[in-house]
C-alpha cells in the first residue's frame, strides 16, 4: 500500500497512535498524484532490479497516483518472489520496498523405500517445489499431504510425513521430507453379502483384491486401493449382468481399518435381482431398408439369459455396418422391456442413422521421425470420399501392423459449420524400430553359442528395411546385409536384396575341422495380390565350396568325391504369404500362412526345394491366447542329380523342436555328424497366460509349450515313432529395450544319443 514519508519519531500515548494509524491509512489512499522524479528499489539480495522495475506500471516522468500504486502491488506479488511488498513516498520518488521469497537450495528424501526419489523430485517440480523455485510454505504443506495421499494409495496407512525446512546463506533453503514408512496393511478379510446364486468363492475369484493369495507377495493383491476396488465392482457387476441378472446392484461397501492400521476388512453388500431371459428383440427406426442385415448381427437371441455383453456388442455392431454406407454419427439405443412377474425381458434395438457424411481430411499426427507418405499410403480410406468405417478400421490396422508405432489411434471429428463432412486425425506414438538382438544357448558340448543381429526397420522415416545379422556358433556362423523397400512402386510392389557369406559345420562327435563356405545374393519381387496376399518373386546367385579335409562327415566326403568341392547354383524363388494376424508383434487371433519354393534350373546343382508354414492363434479370454505353428520341409534332386547335403533341413533348438540341441535332430553319419535330411515335420502349440500382478499387458506373458517334430533322409522312412518330442515353459516379454524370449524344457520323446540343450533364451536391446 503507498504511503507518504513517515515523520520523525515522537514519544506517543495509545490515543495519538490511534489517531496517526488512521490519518496514516487514509492518507496512503489518498495520496495526490506527481510527476515521477525517481524509482528506487530496496531490500533485494538475488532478484535483479530488472524483474521489479519491469513489473511496475510506471516510468520516471509518469503521473503517479494510488491506481498505479495498488496495480504495481499486485504485479509484484503475482511474480511469486517476495514474501512482502510496500511502496514508500519520498518527495516525488517512488521507493519500492520488497521482501524476498527463500529460494529452495534443495530437496531431500529420508527413509523413503517406496517411491522412486527421482520420480517423486520430478511430480514435486510441477507441483511448485524444486530447485532454484522460490520456497512457498502453503505449497510444501500441500506436498506433504499429497505424499501422505500416495502412501495410502499403497496400504500404507501408518505413513507419516515431517517436512523440515533448513535455512542456508543468502536467503536459501533446504527442504527434507522425513518419512516413516511403516508397514503395508493387507486385506484380513474381503466379504460379498447378499450372493445367492453363485458363491461367495466364485464371485471373490473375479476380483485383483484378494484376502489370502499365495502370490500376493508378488501382486500385492492384498493391498487395498479405492481403484482396484471400483473396477472389481465393475467386473463383478457386469459377472451378473451377463447373466440375466439385470436388476444386479451394488448396495454399499464397507471398508474398515484396524486400530494399528495395518489390517482391513472389506464387506461388499450386494442385491442379485431375478434372472432374466430375452422373449423378442424388435429392430425400431430407420434401418436404411436392411433390416433383414442388421437382424444377422445381433449377438442375443430369445429363449437365452439377458446378457448385457452381447447388447453392447450388438450395438457396436449396428454402428459399425452405418459406418460402411457413410453414417459416422449413428445412434442405437438398447431399451429393455422388464416382466418382472415371469423373468421376462423384451428387447428393442432403436437406430437413427443420423446424417451421411464424407471425409474432408486426413490428419496425421504424433510423427515426429516417420515420414507422412510412410503412413498414408497405408490407408484405405481417402480424402473428399464418403466415410467408410470399415476401410477406416482396415487403415489404422495396416498403419499397426507397420511395427513402427507403440500406438495407433483415430478420431473423428465434425467439421464446423457443415453438416456432412468429418476430419479423421491419425494419431501415432512412435517406438524405436532399431534393434540389436542376442540370441544365446547353452549345452555341456557345445557351451555358450551367440547369434547377433542389427536391424533398422524404418532407416531415416522412410519406411525401408536395413539389418545386419552375425551368428558365431559353434556350428554355423554367418553374416548377412538385407535391405527392403516395401514401396518400391506406388502400387506397393517391395524390393528385397541380400548379400550373404555364410559358413556351416555340422555337428560332429569326432571334432570339425572342415566347413561349408557359401557366399550369395538374392533379389526379390512382393507383388501384394488383396489386403492380406503377397506373392513373392526372386532370383539369386551362390556358390558352396567345401573346405577342409579332416574328420569330414561321410556324405560331404562322398559328394565332394563325386561332384567337386565347388557348387554353383541359381535358384529362381516363388512365395505367397496370407497374414491375417491381428499383431504381428503380440497376436491375439488370426492366422498367417506361407508358402516358399526354390527351384535351380541352371548350375552344376539342380534342386527344388519346399517350405510350407501355417500359424493360427486363438482367443481364450483376453488374456489367455492359444497358438499353433505347423512347418513341412521337403527337398529333392532335379534332372537325375541327388538333393545336394549343404541344402539339407536341419532341426532342434529355438524356432522347431526346442529342449533339443540346435540343429541337432535327424540324421547322423558313420562319424557322429548331425547332417540333416531332405524333410522336416514341426508341430509347436503354446499357450499364453498373463504374468501375475502385470494385467492386461499383453507384452509380458508367460507361456507354455509343446513340440514335436524331425527331420528325415532320403532313405528314411517317416514313422511316428522316430518323432522327437517336448515341453516346457518360458517368459516372453516385449520391453522398452527391446524383445526377451527365455524358455526351459525337457524332452518327453526322445533317444539316447540325443543332444538336449534345456536352457534356451533370446536376448533384444533397442537403440
Amino acid at each position: 500500500m503507498p504511503s507518504p514519508r513517515r515523520a520523525p519519531a515522537v514519544r506517543p500515548t495509545v490515543l495519538s497512535l490511534a489517531l496517526a494509524a488512521a490519518l496514516q491509512v487514509g492518507s496512503a489512499w489518498a495520496v495526490e498524484p506527481f510527476t515521477l522524479k525517481d524509482i528506487r528499489v530496496e531490500g533485494l539480495q538475488r532478484t535483479d532490479a530488472g524483474t521489479v522495475f519491469a513489473s511496475l506500471p510506471f516510468r520516471i516522468g509518469d503521473t503517479y497516483n494510488d491506481e498505479k500504486g495498488a496495480a504495481a502491488l499486485r504485479a509484484l506479488f503475482a511474480t511469486g518472489l517476495f514474501k512482502d511488498v510496500r511502496i514508500d513516498i519520498d518527495d516525488g520518488v517512488v521507493v519500492v520496498i520488497v521482501e524476498e521469497r527463500a529460494v529452495i537450495a534443495a530437496i531431500d528424501f529420508v527413509g523413503l523405500k517406496e517411491f522412486d526419489k527421482d520420480t517423486l523430485v520430478k511430480s514435486l517440480k510441477d507441483f511448485g517445489i524444486g530447485e532454484g523455485l522460490p520456497f512457498d510454505k502453503a505449497l510444501a504443506d500441500r506436498a506433504e499431504q499429497e505424499l501422505k495421499r500416495q502412501y495410502l494409495t499403497r496400504s500404507l496407512y501408518g505413513a507419516e510425513v515431517v517436512t523440515t525446512v533448513t535455512p542456508q546463506e543468502r536467503n536459501r533453503v533446504n527442504v527434507t521430507f522425513t518419512v516413516t514408512e511403516g508397514t503395508a496393511a493387507k486385506i484380513r478379510e474381503l466379504r460379498i453379502v447378499g450372493n445367492k446364486a453363485f458363491s461367495e468363492g466364485t464371485l471373490k475369484g473375479l476380483f485383483d483384491l484378494n484376502d489370502g493369495g499365495w502370490l500376493n507377495w508378488y501382486t500385492k493383491a492384498d493391498r487395498y486401493s479405492r481403484s482396484k476396488l471400483n473396477a472389481d465392482l465393475e467386473t463383478l457387476r457386469a459377472y451378473y449382468l451377463n447373466r440375466g441378472y439385470l436388476e444386479f446392484n451394488v448396495d454399499s461397501t464397507q471398508v474398515a481399518i484396524s486400530p494399528d492400521k495395518q489390517e482391513i476388512t472389506v464387506t461388499i453388500n450386494i442385491t442379485e435381482g431375478q434372472p432374466y431371459t430375452v422373449t423378442s428383440v424388435k429392430l425400431e427406426g430407420d434401418y436404411l431398408g436392411k433390416e433383414e442385415d442388421f437382424k444377422t448381427l445381433v449377438k442375443i437371441k430369445p429363449g437365452e439369459a439377458y446378457r448385457a455383453e452381447a447388447v453392447t456388442d450388438t450395438t457396436k455392431e449396428f454402428a459399425d455396418r452405418f459406418g460402411l454406407f457413410g453414417y459416422a454419427f449413428a445412434r442405437i439405443d438398447a431399451r429393455p422391456e422388464i416382466d418382472r412377474a415371469n423373468g421376462r425381458v423384451a428387447l428393442t434395438l432403436t437406430a437413427d442413422p443420423s446424417r451421411r457424411v464424407y471425409v474432408r481430411r486426413i490428419n496425421v499426427a504424433g510423427n515426429t521421425r516417420t515420414r507422412d507418405e510412410v503412413i498414408r499410403r497405408e490407408f484405405r480410406q481417402f480424402e473428399s470420399s464418403w466415410y467408410d468405417g470399415q476401410k477406416i478400421k482396415l487403415s489404422r490396422d495396416r498403419v499397426d501392423r507397420l511395427g513402427y508405432f507403440s500406438e495407433v489411434s483415430v478420431d473423428t471429428t465434425e467439421v464446423p459449420g457443415t453438416q456432412d463432412q468429418v476430419d479423421l486425425t491419425f494419431t501415432i506414438k512412435e517406438k524405436p524400430t532399431g534393434n540389436l538382438l542376442v540370441g544365446a544357448g547353452y549345452s555341456s558340448a557345445d557351451r555358450l553359442s551367440l547369434t547377433a543381429s542389427i536391424k533398422q526397420e524404418n532407416v531415416f522415416g522412410s519406411g525401408n528395411y536395413l539389418g545386419i545379422e552375425v551368428n558365431t556358433s559353434r556350428s554355423s556362423r554367418t553374416l548377412v546385409l538385407s535391405t527392403v523397400d516395401p514401396y518400391f512402386t506406388i502400387d506397393g510392389i517391395s524390393r528385397a536384396f541380400d548379400v550373404y557369406y555364410r559358413t556351416a559345420k555340422p555337428i560332429n562327435s569326432q571334432g570339425e575341422q572342415y566347413q561349408l563356405v557359401t557366399p550369395g545374393v538374392a533379389l526379390r519381387f512382393g507383388v501384394p495380390f488383396s489386403e492380406y496376399d503377397t506373392v513373392f518373386v526372386g532370383v539369386g546367385a551362390e556358390r558352396t565350396e567345401i573346405k577342409g579335409t579332416n574328420a569330414m562327415p561321410n556324405n560331404l566326403y562322398l559328394y565332394r568325391l563325386q561332384f567337386g568341392s565347388v557348387s554353383n547354383s541359381f535358384p529362381l524363388t516363388l512365395g505367397w504369404t496370407r497374414d491375417e494376424r491381428d499383431s504381428a508383434l503380440v497376436p491375439n487371433e488370426g492366422s498367417y500362412k506361407r508358402v516358399n519354393l526354390d527351384w535351380t534350373p541352371a548350375g552344376s546343382t539342380r534342386y527344388l526345394r519346399a517350405n510350407l508354414q501355417y500359424q493360427r492363434y486363438w482367443p481364450i479370454t483376453r488374456q489367455y491366447t492359444f497358438a499353433v505353428n505347423g512347418e513341412v520341409g521337403y527337398g529333392r534332386g532335379l534332372a537325375g542329380r541327388p538333393y545336394p547335403v549343404f541344402k539339407n533341413f536341419y532341426g532342434g533348438g529355438l524356432g522347431t523342436v526346442r529342449a533339443f540341441d540346435q540343429g541337432s535332430l535327424g540324421p547322423a553319419d558313420v562319424t557322429g555328424a548331425y547332417v540333416g535330411g531332405n524333410r522336416r515335420l514341426n508341430l509347436n502349440s503354446e499357450l499364453y497366460v498373463p504374468v501375475p500382478g502385470a494385467g492386461n499387458d499383453r507384452t509380458l506373458r508367460v507361456f507354455g509349450y509343446m513340440d514335436i517334430g524331425n527331420v528325415w533322409g532320403e532313405s528314411e522312412r517317416i514313422t511316428a515313432d522316430s518323432l522327437r518330442a517336448s515341453a516346457g515353459i518360458g517368459l516372453s516379454w516385449i520391453s522398452p529395450v527391446g524383445p526377451l524370449k527365455l524358455s526351459w524344457g525337457t524332452p518327453i520323446r526322445k533317444k539316447p544319443n540325443d543332444r538336449i540343450e534345456r536352457l534356451q533364451f533370446q536376448i533384444g536391446t533397442a537403440f
